[in-house]
């Protein structure tokens, strides 16, 4: 591989696709949501693209305004596992809530992930938005907590579990077998961490993973969510609709950085994509048409409410102006109904406009058509400071997936700005992120303390 920048892309892996209405469509296998077969296939084929990663998203309720796909699904950190086991290069990455888990248990199990994956482990940190507070009943609590009382525990959160994943030191483990010594006391360490809000003593009882700490990714775009990025993330996901707003992201998040002593290098920014990709623009646009052709107006309107603060759009007349509609405020992601409130404030859409504007994934026209046509728009904005690379959000799996892999993927390696091989077997090596050195001095630790 050139030692020149590579573009980094990661696939967002969601059942039959992300549009809506993809498991309507003939081809589609429309219990794939629950087919680990299924999820082996798209990861290998992702592999076959040499993608970095294969992504899993989470929730942890549903409800009527749900996205068909989520309805009915896996546990991310236990498919990651099966995904690894299918595959030998590709990164493996799982949702998981700071709000909604244990730092302990959630640092074992991602350590775990990566020993069994060899070092392709990553955690996508999420603070779980939920506009409906549904979530919150499922976890023995009366509301959601407020979005920025979210950030703060995950800020000490991310804390407990990096420092849970230096307990020990990476040549801890001796096993020497005539002396009878398992361990070494001087490279294994207590956390003894005690904060606002958890206590936890440590040590981790799974050793040093062969990333050191699995690769950490987080979504979040306000402005807590970009403290927590600068001070904290190795790889975000952004999904900004122009180009300009990608650059001006890109340079806003990375310009946090210094505060905290990190470098821009130290930080990928991916912006996700989803591409609807024909080898004419004719083609392009029967298969966009088809998409959209399976959506039903009332579960489309339900699943664009779930972003706006759950407000009922099905009361509404798809000719109404999306201005006359009373927004409420959400505790959910921020950055979204941000982004909606300003397409209403400068656009004069219809609420059957607006759906088509923010939950279409077809809706970006500089994405659907040619091959060269969608290379030609990633170039662009890898190379003009919006993005290191992509998040690519197939509309219907596997059809996208493979039109990506076999039309474009050809188009960026000749142009020399995406790999032609792998050249690492871990995914911070893919990445170009360095090991995290261990944090702890090599005090000893009582046997009788472990």
């Amino acid at each position: 591989m050139s030692d020149a920048r590579q573009i980094k892309i990661g696939l967002y892996i969601v059942g039959t696709g992300m549009h809506i209405g993809s498991w309507r469509l003939p081809q589609a296998q429309a219990d794939a949501s629950i087919d680990v077969g299924f999820y082996k296939k798209i990861a290998q084929e992702a592999e076959r693209g040499l993608f970095d990663a294969a992504f899993i998203a989470d929730s942890l309720a549903v409800d009527e305004n749900s996205h068909s796909q989520i309805l009915n699904r896996f546990d991310p950190t236990v498919l990651i596992t099966a995904i690894a086991g299918a595959t030998s290069h590709i990164g493996v990455v799982a949702t998981a809530s700071t709000t909604y888990n244990e730092p302990y248990n959630l640092a074992r199990q991602f350590a775990s992930v990566d020993i069994i994956s060899g070092g392709r482990a990553g955690w996508n940190v999420v603070t779980t938005a939920d506009a409906t507070g549904l979530t919150a009943l499922n976890f023995s609590r009366k509301e959601h907590l407020l979005h920025d009382d979210r950030y703060k525990i995950a800020e000490e959160f991310i804390d407990v579990v990096k420092g849970l994943w230096d307990s020990w030191e990476e040549d801890a483990f001796i096993r020497n077998k005539e002396t009878g010594e398992f361990y070494n006391p001087e490279k294994v360490h207590l956390l003894n961490y005690e904060g606002e809000f958890f206590q936890v003593r440590g040590p981790l009882n799974i050793g040093r993973t062969p990333q050191g700490h699995p690769v950490l990714f987080q979504a979040g775009s306000s402005n807590p969510g970009q403290e927590l990025a600068a001070r904290t993330a190795e790889v975000v996901f952004s999904h900004k609709k122009s180009f300009e707003e990608a650059k001006d992201f890109y340079k806003e998040l990375k310009g946090r950085m210094s505060k905290y002593g990190r470098r821009e290098d130290e930080l990928l920014i991916l912006q996700g994509i989803s591409p609807i990709i024909g080898r004419t623009e004719a083609e392009a646009a029967e298969k966009a048409a088809l998409l959209d052709s399976t959506v039903i107006q009332e579960q489309a309107l339900r699943f664009l409410s779930g972003y706006v603060g759950n407000v009922d759009l099905t009361a509404y007349s798809l000719d109404t102006p999306a201005s006359q509609v009373t927004w409420r405020e959400v505790n959910s992601i921020q950055s979204d109904f941000d982004r909606i409130q300003k397409i209403i404030r400068e656009e004069d859409l219809t609420i059957g406009e607006l759906y088509s504007k923010i939950s279409n994934v077809s809706s970006d026209e500089s994405l659907r058509g040619t091959p060269e046509q969608v290379a030609d728009t990633l170039t662009y904005w890898f190379e003009n400071g919006a993005a290191d690379g992509f998040i690519f959000v197939p509309p219907a799996l596997p059809d996208s997936l493979t039109d990506f892999v076999e039309l474009v993927v050809p188009i960026l390696q000749e142009r020399g700005i995406y790999r032609t091989e792998y050249d690492s077997t871990t995914l911070r090596g893919h990445l170009g992120l360095s090991v995290p050195v261990n944090r702890y001095a090599k005090q000893p630790l009582p046997a009788s303390q472990i």
